[in-house]
């Protein structure tokens, strides 16, 4: 049996929504092992003097739990 974990993260990019992903998956990585895919659920812009200046994107990035396959395993013992 698996388990996952759903969690919410935002991130921005002075680039591109695209870029805005991108770099928010690159940065959970760095903390989160066994990322498995993420869900866009939010997207904005930042307007300056009539110009984007920034995307912000929110996600749902979901994660396997760590141990939860040997977990279940353990348990059928």
């Amino acid at each position: 049996m698996t388990v996952a974990k759903v969690i919410e993260i935002t991130s921005s990019s002075k680039k591109s929504f695209e870029d805005a992903i991108s770099s928010g998956i690159a940065r959970a990585s760095e903390t989160i092992a066994d990322i498995q895919g993420a869900w866009v659920k939010d997207q904005k812009v930042v307007v300056s003097k009539g110009k984007v200046t920034e995307y912000r994107v929110t996600m749902k990035v979901t994660f396997v739990l760590a141990g939860a396959k040997a977990t279940a395993s353990a348990k059928k013992k």
